[in-house]
C-alpha cells in the first residue's frame, strides 16, 4: 500500500467549508434569536430536540405524609420554576410554544457551550411507576415510544427510578436495533423538589449529552458521568455515587468541561434501519451459587418452564469441581437445551476456564459470561432467547459475542489507539513532542482532517489505515463535518458504504446544522440518498423547514429530477409552501403537466 501521506493531498486536509455550506445556514435547524427591540439577532442559537420519556422514579416524587410518592404531571411544573432547566425569557421572545407541539409540556434549556439551545418535550406515564414495579412490558413500552418518536427528536431521555435502572437500561440496549441516536437513562436518590437534590444535575446532564452529542447507545447518566448502559450496576443505595461501570471507564465525564471518551464509544457494524425488537424471552433466571448449595435446590431452579441461566460463579468463573452431583445436574440440563451463562459474582473481574473449577463448568456445557453484569448478562439471555429463527447452537454463540458493547470477550486482542501507532510517533518526534497528552491532542487534531480528505477521494483503503490506528471514522472536522458528510457531498458510495459498515452515524449534524442525507439531496446524490434511506436516515423536523418552498420552487421551474431526490428522501410531496400552496397546485400553474402527474402519484 503507498503510504498514506502521499495518497491525502494536502489542500484537502485543510479544505474550507464548501458554498453548499454557506448556503444551508439557517436552512438546516429552527435558529431563533432576537435583540431587545424584537429584531434578529446575527448570533442565532441551534434549537435541538429531546424527548423525555417519564416512567417515574424518585426524581419527580413529592412527599405525602411522610411517604414519597409520584404525582402527575407535578414534574414540568417545577422546571418551568428553575432557570437552570428552562429559559422562559428566550420561550417567550421566539414564540417557543407556537411553534413546537405539546406546549404545555415543552421546556428548553438555556444556551449552551455549544451555542446550542435543547428544547425537551415531556412524554409522562400514567401510572407513573416506582422501578421495583417495573417489568418487562414496561421495558417494552418505553422501547416502542422510542421507535414511534425516533424520528421527530435527536435524542431521548428516560426518567427512572434506580433501584432496577441498571436492568432497563441494559434491556434497551439489547431491544433497540441500529440505534443511531442518543438514548439517556437517569434519576436521582433525592427528589428533584428537595433543596439538596442530584435530580437538577443528572436531568441537565442527561439533556446536554441526549441534545448536543451523536453517541448511538443506550446510556446512563449519573452524577457527572455517562456509563454504557449495559455496563452499570447500581453500588449504592445512600450516596449520590449511586452507579458504577466496573469493567468499562465512563463514555464521558462531566467536570470544567464536558470530555467525551470517544474511543470507547459503541457504534454498530451493520446497515440497517432502527427498530425495536420487544419480544423478550421471560423464562429466565439468576442463581448464585454459595457454599454448600444443595442438589436439590440447582436441581429445582434448572427445570422446566426456564429456559436460560445466569449461574453467578466464584472468582473468575469457579464453581466446587468436587461436588459431580451439581456438575451433573448442570450437564442434564444443557443437554436437554437449557442454556446457562456463567457470569462472575465479583463487581469487577471476567470469567476464564484457568482454573480446573473453571473447566469443569466449561466441560458441562455452561456458555462464558467474560466480564459481563448480571443485569446485561440477564437481558441479553432473555432477548437471545427470544429469537425463533436460529437454532440453540446458535444461540450459544451469540451470547458469547459481543452485541452492544456489553463484554469484552478477548481481552487479549485490545486494538492499538493512533498516539501508540508509528504514523503518530514519526510526527511527533519531528515536532519534538514526547508527552502522552499532546499525542492524544495531535491525533485529535489531525486525524479528523485527514480521514475527511479520504472521505472525498475516495479513498477506503485510507480510511481502513487511519481506523486500523484506533482512530473513530465519526470524529468532526473544524466545521463539524464527518467523512460521512464529505462522502455524501462527493457522490461517493463505495465510501459511504464503507463508513457505514464501521458505525458512523446518519444523523451526525454539521455546525450549518445539515445531516449527511440532506448534503445527498442538495447535490443530487441519487444512490447516496437510496443508500443512507436503506440505513434509516432521515429529516429531522428542523431540517424539513422551508421544504415545501422549495418543493414548490422545483415544481415551479419543472425541475423533474430534483423533485424525485426528494421524494426518494421519503419528502411528504404535499407540503406546502410559504403562501400555503401545494407543490402540484405550482406546477399546474405553470403548465408542468408531467411534474404534476408525479406529484399526484
Amino acid at each position: 500500500m503507498t503510504s498514506l501521506s502521499n495518497r491525502l493531498n494536502q489542500s484537502d486536509v485543510f479544505q474550507t467549508k464548501t458554498s453548499l455550506c454557506r448556503s444551508a445556514v439557517g436552512k438546516g435547524c429552527r435558529r431563533v434569536s432576537c435583540d431587545s427591540s424584537g429584531s434578529p439577532d446575527l448570533s442565532t442559537d441551534v434549537e435541538t430536540r429531546v424527548l423525555v420519556i417519564n416512567t417515574g422514579g424518585t426524581i419527580g416524587m413529592i412527599l405525602h405524609d411522610g411517604v414519597l410518592s409520584p404525582e402527575p404531571n407535578a414534574l414540568v411544573k417545577t422546571l418551568r420554576t428553575l432557570p437552570i432547566l428552562h429559559d422562559e425569557p428566550y420561550a417567550q421572545r421566539t414564540k417557543l410554544y407556537e411553534y413546537y407541539k405539546s406546549a404545555d409540556k415543552t421546556l428548553v434549556l438555556p444556551r449552551s457551550k455549544l451555542d446550542k439551545r435543547i428544547v425537551y418535550t415531556f412524554l409522562e406515564y400514567s401510572p407513573l411507576l416506582d422501578s421495583s414495579n417495573m417489568t418487562p412490558k414496561d421495558w417494552m413500552t418505553i422501547g416502542k415510544d422510542i421507535e414511534k418518536y425516533y424520528e421527530e427528536y435527536d435524542g431521548f431521555v428516560v426518567l427512572h427510578g434506580t433501584d432496577t435502572m441498571a436492568y432497563t437500561a441494559s434491556a434497551l440496549s439489547f431491544m433497540c436495533e441500529n440505534l443511531g441516536k442518543p438514548v439517556v437513562l437517569t434519576g436521582s436518590q433525592v427528589p428533584i423538589f428537595e433543596m439538596r437534590s442530584d435530580g437538577r444535575d443528572n436531568l441537565l446532564g442527561a439533556l446536554l449529552i441526549a441534545g448536543q452529542f451523536v453517541i448511538p447507545e443506550v446510556c446512563l447518566y449519573f452524577h457527572h458521568k455517562l456509563y454504557r448502559g449495559n455496563r452499570v450496576t447500581k453500588v449504592d443505595s445512600g450516596s449520590f455515587k449511586a452507579f458504577a461501570s466496573p469493567n468499562l471507564p465512563p463514555l464521558a465525564n462531566f467536570e470544567v468541561d464536558i470530555s467525551i471518551n470517544w474511543d470507547t464509544v459503541w457504534r454498530p457494524s451493520i446497515t440497517a434501519k432502527f427498530t425495536v425488537n420487544t419480544q423478550m424471552n421471560q423464562n429466565v433466571g439468576l442463581l448464585r451459587l454459595f457454599p454448600g448449595i444443595t442438589t436439590e435446590t440447582v436441581k429445582a431452579f434448572l427445570t422446566a418452564p426456564m429456559d436460560g441461566v445466569i449461574l453467578e460463579t466464584y472468582g473468575s468463573g469457579n464453581a466446587p469441581d468436587n461436588r459431580q452431583d451439581l456438575l451433573d445436574e448442570i450437564r442434564k440440563a444443557t443437554e436437554r437445551g437449557l442454556i446457562i451463562v456463567n457470569c462472575t459474582q465479583c463487581l469487577k473481574g471476567t470469567v476464564t476456564i484457568s482454573y480446573a473449577t473453571g473447566q469443569a463448568l466449561s466441560k458441562a456445557g455452561v456458555v462464558a459470561g467474560f466480564d459481563m453484569t448480571p443485569e446485561a448478562a440477564l437481558s441479553k439471555l432473555s432477548y437471545v432467547l427470544a429469537k425463533q429463527d436460529i437454532s440453540k447452537e446458535e444461540k450459544r454463540k451469540m451470547l458469547s459475542r459481543n452485541l452492544r458493547g456489553e463484554m469484552v470477550a478477548d481481552l487479549e486482542g485490545a486494538k492499538l489507539s493512533l498516539s501508540d501507532s508509528r504514523f503518530i510517533q514519526v510526527i511527533a518526534r519531528s515536532l519534538s513532542i514526547g508527552c502522552k497528552e499532546e499525542l492524544e491532542a495531535i491525533r485529535n487534531a489531525l486525524t479528523p482532517a485527514l480521514a475527511c480528505a479520504a472521505a472525498k477521494n475516495g479513498d477506503t483503503e485510507a480510511l481502513e489505515a487511519i481506523r486500523e490506528m484506533g482512530t473513530d471514522l465519526s470524529l468532526a472536522n473544524y466545521d463539524g463535518r464527518t467523512p460521512l458528510h464529505i462522502a455524501a457531498c462527493e457522490g461517493q458510495v463505495k465510501v459511504v458504504q464503507y463508513l457505514l459498515s464501521k458505525g458512523a452515524t446518519v444523523f451526525v449534524k454539521d455546525r450549518f446544522g445539515d445531516t449527511p442525507l440532506r448534503n445527498a439531496i442538495h447535490l443530487r446524490r441519487k444512490d447516496v440518498v437510496e443508500l443512507l434511506r436503506k440505513c434509516g436516515a432521515h429529516l429531522s423536523p428542523d431540517e424539513l423547514q422551508d421544504t415545501g418552498t422549495e418543493l414548490c420552487r422545483l415544481a415551479a421551474s419543472g425541475d423533474l429530477e430534483g423533485l424525485k431526490i426528494w421524494k426518494l428522501a421519503g419528502v411528504d410531496m404535499a407540503m406546502p409552501g410559504y403562501d400555503g400552496k401545494k407543490p402540484t397546485e405550482v406546477a399546474r400553474t405553470w403548465k408542468h403537466n408531467e411534474v404534476a402527474d408525479f406529484l399526484l402519484a
